[in-house]
């Protein structure tokens, strides 16, 4: 094995996780001949978080929304089918050969984001595979603009915030994945501009509701799904 191959070897096994003395017992190469190239490959990777490569969000995104138009934001399929769920993945350049990829369930209507993936690490290939999985749900996705990535994700937080309700734990460790976002929100979330509830499985209904009351008042002021 040349020099160029070594290095492409290291490379790939580095890109798995392996540590470099599993790269030199795998190889058949001693330790101090591949942590050199270990030390080279590290110093490849950009400093900071990788450019963002791509956005998606699911088709059907600005049902019950109202959107600026001024934007230029469109929906390629405004199907009610799963209207008021909204799904957005975004990946961000990892290194030469990967990307991190993020993904988040945003309640539009009502609580924001209900659940986050990531950030997990992947080729291109599995992205692409796992973007079709990703949205298998609904009657579509579509590539988007960062900003509306941003706009439906930490618009929605800050409607949600406004109603009383506290983020989700793991949002945290994933707001940052999608960039900087300064308000305020191009869209206006709810229902027709009203708060909507519709009980998932394992909501807490009954709070849900109390805070909702405390922060709009009684119906008609908000509506509910059982």
């Amino acid at each position: 094995m040349d020099s160029a191959e070594l290095l492409q070897r290291v490379r790939e096994l580095r890109g798995q996780g392996r540590s470099p003395k599993q790269i030199a017992r795998e190889l058949g190469v001693s330790p101090s001949a591949v942590a050199p190239l270990v030390r080279a490959i590290a110093a490849e990777a950009p400093s900071g978080p990788g450019e963002i490569v791509g956005a998606w969000v699911s088709n059907g995104w600005s049902v019950g929304l109202k959107v600026d138009p001024s934007r230029g934001w469109t929906d390629a399929e405004p199907s009610p089918q799963g209207a008021g769920l909204v799904s957005v993945l975004a990946a961000r350049r990892h290194g030469w050969d990967k990307v991190s990829v993020c993904g988040y369930l945003v309640d539009v209507y009502c609580l924001g984001v209900k659940n986050t993936i990531g950030p997990d690490l992947m080729d291109d290939l599995e992205l692409r595979r796992f973007r079709d999985f990703f949205f298998s749900d609904y009657p579509g996705w579509q590539e988007a603009p960062v900003e509306l990535a941003r706009h439906l994700v930490f618009g929605s937080e800050e409607y949600a915030g406004d109603l009383g309700f506290e983020s989700l734990e793991s949002f945290a460790s994933v707001a940052e994945h999608l960039g900087p976002w300064e308000g305020p929100a191009a869209i206006t979330f709810g229902r027709d501009g009203k708060p909507y509830y519709v009980a998932g499985p394992h909501d807490e209904s009954r709070k849900i509701l109390r805070i909702l009351e405390h922060s709009v008042g009684a119906p008609p002021n908000y509506d509910y799904q059982p």
